[in-house]
């Protein structure tokens, strides 16, 4: 069901075509244009090649700049998109930028680099969606870099221009004055030890705990088990996304030992 308009005022994205040759000093560019008023980048390129490469360069020229991959587990993911709204971070690079929790006000540019390759990443639906990610801000661009305009991009510009048009025309009927959707960012978080991987690792095999008389009754049942296990899962889902760091890590802990005490 489409969102027709917003009421905050809110208007989709100004897209920009830019030749590829120059994609990243052009990224860094517009980067340090809004590092300079406080406002954040998310890239995203196509490959993992080109993800890591463009974090070691921006971070060569200073950039604060966070890479979210695949690997990363959802509480460490949380605790990245928090850094990046409170300025821990300037910029986060990533390959796939579809995922929930990056819809963030203080996003202006979304850069796509490679927006010319066809592909799942590059479909009109994928660059739709990710150009929205600036969607939040008012002053949100995007720039697709690109030597050609592919299908997928002339319906996705075309999309974004009907969403525009028909959000200005709104505003204007109702005397609204766009105003970026700001929410309040928590500034104090309980971050501790507890994303440290190879800690939890070496906590679980020293583990000599022992198994309590309702645990054996779970693992005894796989299809309990399973259920068990995907309740933690939501447990530590809800207190990442509520900051509560250390608890999810506890909830993450606990889920590893039972697992480990399941399968060896």
């Amino acid at each position: 069901v489409e969102q027709v308009v917003r009421p905050t005022g809110l208007i989709d994205p100004e897209i920009e075509i830019r030749p590829v040759l120059t994609q990243v000093d052009d990224v860094l560019s517009e980067i340090n244009l809004r590092k300079d008023i406080n406002e954040r980048v998310l890239v995203t390129t196509l490959t993992k090649r080109m993800a890591e490469d463009l974090t070691s360069y921006l971070k060569e020229y200073g950039i604060k700049v966070a890479y979210l991959h695949s690997d990363i587990d959802t509480v460490e993911r949380v605790k990245i998109i928090h850094e990046l709204r409170t300025g821990v971070h300037d910029v986060l690079v990533g390959i796939n930028l579809l995922r929930e929790g990056l819809d963030m006000p203080e996003v202006s540019l979304v850069a796509i680099l490679d927006a010319d390759k066809e592909g799942f990443l590059r479909s009109e639906r994928s660059l739709i969606q990710t150009i929205g990610r600036a969607a939040r801000n008012l002053k949100g661009k995007a720039i697709l870099y690109a030597d050609r305009i592919t299908d997928s991009m002339q319906k996705a510009i075309d999309e974004t221009d009907r969403r525009r048009a028909k959000q200005i025309q709104f505003n204007e009927e109702h005397g609204i004055t766009p105003r970026s959707a700001v929410r309040q960012v928590i500034k104090e978080i309980d971050t501790g030890e507890v994303l440290d991987d190879d800690s939890i690792e070496l906590k679980v095999s020293d583990q000599a705990r022992a198994i309590s008389a309702d645990e054996r009754h779970i693992m005894a049942d796989p299809k309990m088990f399973a259920k068990h296990i995907n309740k933690l899962e939501k447990e530590m889902l809800k207190a990442s996304k509520e900051l509560q760091f250390e608890q999810a890590a506890r909830m993450r802990d606990e889920i590893v030992r039972l697992k480990v005490q399941m399968f060896d």
